[in-house]
């Protein structure tokens, strides 16, 4: 269960002291209240996510509390304490906003559910609120956040190769630059864009695999192919098809490859048939295909056939204009994820993140900004909410630098400590998860699944 920020708004000490101490075991920020007045004052400063208010407290009562709670923030889960029976003090509770409401005395076994409860919810909250984000807001070039002359001119150049009947295009540049969002980007503003884009990630499988999902198979083909499988090939048909980590694929799958791209035709494994195939291939690698060549790691012919058009999106220290507005729009992102109030950056705070050399380009600023924003009490971003290798050291010595944890003043939970593990392994393994699982001792499924819980 994510830790959650819980605020106690009770008269009696002993219940305020009984809910931090349990709540706290459990890995929860609590925030503690014995009035009404002061509640509403720690409610603005760190907007908790769950608030247990009392009935009877001294000047302000809790039915008041809830309604000024609910005009500050709508979505504030609240749960309404009260040592009375009677009904109708409950029914006006949930009417101004309580999520529930409990009798006193309770357990604690009851508070831990209502917890569970209300993590999950916002769990899901979030998760909707992506998967919104993502079918509304469709990725174009307007979309692209960017204010570098440089990048201006790479979105102008792609917007016109978008618009051609190029069937390949080869996106450069290292890890975390945004080359997928550029080839969604391509897909949406061409010809093909009422077609399906399809996505692989070439380093994640073996060859027998990435074959078998590019191509297809025919039932029989080996021994778990038990029906027929079209490849992504056959999915994507008119549409678009994304090879990333282009470099990271074999030399006999590279043979296949270039056999489909000069032929547009593809044959399923198992298969005798050769099936006509209509689609753009847009392949992205973070490596130096003519060393590669060099190394004979990488087909010199395959490589001509992908880069017909080639685009490279160049690091994020090399364009430090699109800072500021990455920073801002991921600020904006994460407000709204996490029901924060962040307004501005710290002007020395700003200053480091600009001077910063980033060497997880865009992907890290973006784990930056997300870690900064869950830390950050208040409206201003602060130095303190930046990792140690930002608000510690010089960006030229940013590698030497063993902090993994910054502890801010108000402490930091379990949960909250290992994210920052794993993202310090991954910016050390330029976001490599087989080095980075090495680095953390630890399996790449056991990496994935830990990325996927902090949704890293």
């Amino acid at each position: 269960m994510k830790p959650l920020k819980i605020l106690i708004i009770d008269d009696e000490r002993l219940i305020r002291w009984s809910f931090e101490k349990k709540l706290t075991s459990k890995g929860h920020k609590v925030f503690t209240s014995g009035s009404g007045e002061e509640g509403l004052k720690l409610f603005e400063t760190h907007y908790p996510d769950l608030v247990f208010v009392d009935n009877h407290l001294p000047g302000i009562q809790g039915l008041e509390v809830i309604s000024t709670i609910k005009e500050m923030n709508e979505d504030a889960n609240i749960i309404f304490m009260t040592a009375y029976e009677s009904v109708d003090v409950a029914v006006a509770a949930m009417k101004k906003g309580a999520f529930e409401y409990i009798r006193k005395p309770f357990s604690f076994d009851e508070i831990f559910v209502i917890a569970e409860n209300i993590a999950e919810k916002i769990n899901i909250k979030n998760e909707l609120l992506l998967l919104r984000r993502q079918q509304k807001e469709e990725i174009t070039f307007d979309s692209i956040v960017h204010e570098s002359t440089v990048m201006k001119q790479i979105v102008q150049v792609s917007k016109k190769i978008a618009k051609t009947d190029a069937t390949t295009i080869l996106l450069l540049g290292e890890s975390g630059t945004g080359k997928d969002v550029f080839a969604r980007a391509i897909h949406n503003d061409s010809n093909r864009k009422t077609k399906p884009f399809v996505t692989i990630n070439c380093s994640s499988l073996p060859d027998t695999l990435l074959e078998s999902e590019l191509f297809g198979h025919e039932k029989g083909a080996f021994t778990d192919a038990k029906k027929l499988k079209k490849g992504l090939y056959e999915i994507a048909e008119g549409g678009t098809v994304f090879l990333d980590e282009i470099g990271e694929i074999s030399l006999t799958t590279q043979v296949k490859l270039l056999t489909a791209l000069e032929n547009r035709m593809i044959r399923r494994i198992g298969g005798t048939k050769d099936i006509p195939v209509d689609v753009r291939v847009i392949a992205a690698t973070n490596k130096n295909l003519k060393e590669s060549i060099q190394q004979k790691l990488f087909r010199e012919d395959l490589y001509y056939r992908l880069q017909v058009f080639q685009i490279e999106i160049p690091s994020l220290r090399e364009r430090k204009e699109d800072i500021a507005p990455f920073l801002s729009f991921f600020i904006a992102l994460f407000n709204e994820m996490f029901r924060k109030k962040i307004k501005q950056i710290d002007p020395e705070a700003k200053k480091l993140l600009e001077n910063y050399d980033w060497p997880g380009n865009v992907r890290e600023l973006r784990n930056v900004v997300e870690r900064a924003v869950i830390l950050q009490s208040g409206t201003t971003l602060q130095v303190g909410a930046l990792p140690c290798e930002i608000n510690n050291m010089t960006p030229q010595s940013h590698t030497q630098n063993n902090c993994l944890i910054d502890f801010p003043e108000e402490g930091i939970s379990l949960e909250n400590i290992e994210k920052q593990i794993i993202v310090r392994a991954l910016e050390m393994a330029n976001y490599n998860q087989t080095k980075a699982s090495k680095l953390l001792d630890i399996s790449r499924d056991t990496l994935r699944y830990k990325k996927k819980k902090h949704n890293l």
